[in-house]
Order: C-alpha cells, then sequence, then structure tokens
C-alpha cells in the first residue's frame, strides 16, 4: 500500500510524504504506482520551474517507493495551489481504486 502524509501548517501544505508501493500490478505495470509517482514528480518540477519557493526533496526507501516534499521558508500562492492539485489527485486515485492501494493521511503540523 502506498501511504501518503501531507503536513499542513497554517492551513497551508507544507510537505507531502509518499512511502510504500501499491502492488496492484506487478512492478513496471502497477498504474496506480505510475500515477502518484507522475502527479509527486510533477508537483516537485512544477514548484522547481514556476516559483521561487525553497523546495526539499528526499528520495529513497528500500525498493525506492519513498519521496518526501517539503516546501522550507514561506509558501506563495503558486506552490500553494501546486500543492493542492497534487492532493485532489492523489484523492481521485484513492477513491477510484480504493484505500487497499492508497491510503492518506493529513494533519496539522504540531508547534
Amino acid at each position: 500500500m502506498i501511504h501518503i502524509t501531507a503536513v499542513r501548517e497554517h492551513g497551508f501544505i507544507r510537505s507531502v510524504t509518499c512511502a510504500g508501493h501499491a502492488l496492484y500490478d506487478e512492478p513496471g505495470s502497477d498504474i496506480i504506482c505510475a500515477a502518484v509517482s507522475a502527479l509527486m514528480i510533477n508537483t516537485a518540477n512544477s514548484i522547481e520551474q514556476f516559483t521561487e519557493d525553497a523546495l526539499v526533496i528526499e528520495e529513497g526507501g528500500d525498493e525506492g517507493g519513498y519521496l518526501m516534499l517539503k516546501l522550507d521558508g514561506e509558501i506563495s500562492d503558486s506552490s500553494a495551489l501546486l500543492l493542492k492539485s497534487l492532493m485532489l489527485g492523489l484523492h481521485s486515485i484513492k477513491e477510484t481504486y480504493g484505500e487497499e492501494f492508497l491510503q492518506i493521511t493529513e494533519r496539522e503540523q504540531s508547534e
């Protein structure tokens, strides 16, 4: 299962972490993993290309399957919108394929 954790700070998404594999199909043929990866990578590329915001990216994990995007410092309106769009896409995948493949947790950052 893929676990998504979105952390908000004062209502704005500060970070999104993606960990695990959907196991919907064989590696290389898993459309859920491919869709989630495409959304996450496109969001990272878009923030870097279209904003001046400081984006920290961590990737790796056992056999891949881990990507964390975190905004450091101020969050521009553009980055906020891109992260909202990411979450919309992730929720759409979850609604289409089910929680047995994709789980999403959203929480407010502890001060």
